[in-house]
């Protein structure tokens, strides 16, 4: 060997000892890695989840009152726009969620029975997408579809 190489190597190496380490070896994370971090989940998608599950139950013909109608029909002919939280507004923290739904029932459905079905749906959609605790579904009734009343939404002067 060179003698520039003899003397770059450590007193140790030359004699046939183990090799010196020079660094210490990384440690990466600590504990589960499900636990590095933290998840935070928007409003919009808590109320998102919470309008699907009650459109989904028999009963429920769609939600938001009749004012909350009328601005969404304004507002789903924006581009942009979406009726798909209409009617449910959510306060989400970081472990439990509240959530508010206004309903229109048809006509003939027992308001009671739509109710707790439309809460025990919502809950579990949450609960099970999300991973939060929902601790309330309040429902307010805005409205009663009736047979003869037709489905569509009120004109607007936007094209």
């Amino acid at each position: 060997m060179t003698e520039m190489t003899e003397r770059n190597r450590p007193a140790a190496a030359s004699k046939g000892a183990e090799p010196i380490q020079t660094r210490k070896p990384t440690r990466r994370g600590g504990g589960d890695p499900a636990t590095r971090g933290r998840t935070t989940i928007a409003d919009g998608v808590v109320e998102k989840i919470a309008a699907l599950a009650a459109r989904d139950m028999p009963g429920v013909h769609d939600l938001g009152g009749g004012l909350s109608r009328t601005f969404g029909a304004v507002r789903d002919r924006v581009p942009g726009g979406s009726k798909a939280t209409r009617g449910v507004k959510a306060e989400v923290g970081e472990v439990q969620t509240a959530l508010d739904l206004e309903i229109v029932v048809e006509y003939g459905v027992s308001i009671a029975d739509v109710a707790r079905a439309v809460r025990e749906n919502v809950i579990a959609a949450v609960e099970r997408m999300t991973g939060l605790e929902v601790v309330e579904v309040n429902i307010a009734v805005g409205d009663v579809k009736l047979p003869d009343e037709r489905d569509d939404e009120p004109e607007t002067r936007l094209q």
